[in-house]
């Protein structure tokens, strides 16, 4: 038997990937950005003190 009639067999009896393996896959690297991105949410009030300006709403302009 040739390479390519045994990989045709075998995909043949193989099932095919569960659509919810993908979707986790996705969710997981969703959450872990997202966390990431939260994270640095308060990045510029924990460094107001470098500007010189304690008003936390200015960019220090």
């Amino acid at each position: 038997m040739s390479l390519i009639a045994t990989v045709i067999e075998t995909a043949e009896h193989t099932e095919s990937i569960s659509p919810f393996i993908p979707a986790g896959i996705a969710f997981v690297v969703l959450l872990a950005l997202g966390v990431v991105t939260w994270s640095y949410r308060d990045v510029a009030n924990r460094h107001s003190h470098k500007t010189g300006d304690h008003d936390a709403h200015t960019a220090g302009h």
